[in-house]
């Protein structure tokens, strides 16, 4: 198992644990590394991310906490950065880029909240084509380094979360193939990593990690590369399924 993890959340945004619970976890387990990397704050969703006044608070904690125990792991001070997030990113050591959003007609629609949500959608803003949606969520993850100048791709296909629960679109279908590989052979060319994500297999939607085998093996081809995140928003979920995970 690879002793390090840099998608963990926390309870600044939408986690369980304090920062220094997801610290001491690691510890316990081994890890080398931490990057603590929570939501950064969306203003037409507040539900899930850190709040306005309390990103100074985060990031004064994580520094602390990188002193704290510097000689017993070497913490990161990261944050998930949404497509549509206007915040700055300077102050962090690294960015993971992701698309939870696509916006039509002016309207912010969550990908990976629940199923009605892109079903209502895909029925009164794409004309009832589910594949218009995902046409244009994956438009928006080739957008998602250029946006939000991340160092590491979060959770690609994040939009096919719900599938092992109700088939809304076909993975081998034309229209998605064509999507998903044009957003790759736009992302490759920054050079950083797509992440292999198992926190929809921890939350129990999913039993196969992000993205799925036949992208990870587009990616491949393509000549990209790969990191293994959890997603952690639960310290027993640090490094969750890394040592099953096949690069």
């Amino acid at each position: 198992m690879l002793l390090l993890d840099y998608h963990i959340h926390t309870n600044f945004s939408d986690g369980n644990n304090s920062p220094e619970e997801m610290v001491q976890k690691a510890i316990e387990m081994g890890l080398k590394q931490i990057g603590i990397c929570d939501h950064s704050y969306t203003f037409f969703d507040e539900s899930y991310c850190i709040k306005k006044d309390k990103i100074k608070e985060y990031i004064n904690t994580v520094n602390e906490l990188k002193e704290k125990y510097k000689d017993k792991i070497s913490i990161l001070l990261g944050i998930e950065q949404d497509y549509y997030s206007a915040e700055p990113t300077d102050e962090y050591d690294y960015v993971i880029g992701s698309v939870h959003y696509v916006k039509k007609d002016g309207k912010y629609i969550p990908v990976d909240e629940n199923i009605e949500i892109l079903k209502n959608s895909a029925k009164e803003l794409f004309g009832d084509d589910m594949y218009a949606l995902v046409e244009l969520y994956y438009e928006t993850v080739a957008d998602v380094v250029a946006k939000t100048n991340a160092d590491i791709i979060g959770h690609f296909d994040l939009i096919t979360k719900f599938l092992e629960k109700e088939k809304l679109f076909d993975e081998n279908d034309k229209r998605y193939v064509n999507a998903y590989k044009s957003a790759v052979d736009n992302l490759i060319k920054y050079d950083i990593p797509f992440e292999i994500n198992t926190g929809a297999i921890s939350r129990g939607y999913r039993t196969t990690p992000y993205p799925s085998a036949k992208i990870r093996e587009y990616i491949t081809k393509k000549g990209g590369r790969f990191i293994l995140s959890s997603d952690a928003h639960d310290k027993k979920d640090i490094c969750f399924d890394f040592d099953k995970i096949e690069n």
